[in-house]
């Protein structure tokens, strides 16, 4: 069956998926098409295509002991000069998402694998373009904010276009393992604003 690029991430939720991905395109980021704007969980793994039932067994026993939780994006960070990234930081949820990566990558799993770098939740939104198109997207994105209940996390695969592509959502069970702050009943998602 070969092997499968895969990864793991938390959707940023309509309207602000689209729109952050639409400003990643406007920055000159030939990669925006084809990245749904999101969290990453696992960043690129090759696994192997007969390993897919297992992985998908391993991401519903973590989404069930887990529980929905608060995200909040609010300004820009970049990684540079270590990488040329420029990202919206996520000043809420970090803690539950960096939980859900630990036991993502166990090494119990069929997804174990080191990191390059130290895991730092964040929303790409330029990478590997020119110095004046990130120091651009940096000033513009700086008053970004936005919010809403995190209730899932989804595996992807990347295709031979490059284009990343949902195969399953993992919804949070009740089993309550997180230590994330459990939604309020009846939260909306607060308004989003752009400045720039």
């Amino acid at each position: 069956m070969g092997t499968v690029t895969l990864g793991v991430s938390i959707a940023v939720p309509e309207p602000y998926g689209s729109l952050l991905q639409e400003r990643r395109a406007s920055f000159g980021d030939p990669a925006a098409h084809g990245i749904p704007t999101h969290v990453t969980l696992l960043p690129p793994t090759e696994a192997e295509a007969a390993a897919l039932p297992a992985i998908e067994a391993h991401l519903t026993t973590i989404a069930t002991g887990g529980r929905p939780f608060p995200m909040r994006l609010s300004g820009t960070g970049t990684f540079r000069p270590l990488s040329p990234v420029v990202y919206v930081q996520v000043v809420e949820g970090a803690s539950a998402c960096s939980w859900l990566q630990k036991r993502i990558r166990d090494a119990s799993g069929p997804l174990v694998r080191e990191l390059l770098f130290p895991y730092h939740p964040h929303v790409t939104v330029a990478h590997g373009i020119s110095e004046a198109a990130m120091d651009r997207a940096y000033a513009e994105l700086a008053d970004y904010e936005a919010s809403w209940t995190c209730g899932s996390f989804a595996l992807y695969e990347q295709g031979a276009d490059g284009v990343w592509r949902k195969i399953n959502e993992f919804p949070f069970g009740a089993g309550g393992g997180s230590p994330a702050v459990p939604a309020q009943s009846g939260s909306s998602v607060d308004a989003t604003s752009l400045h720039g």
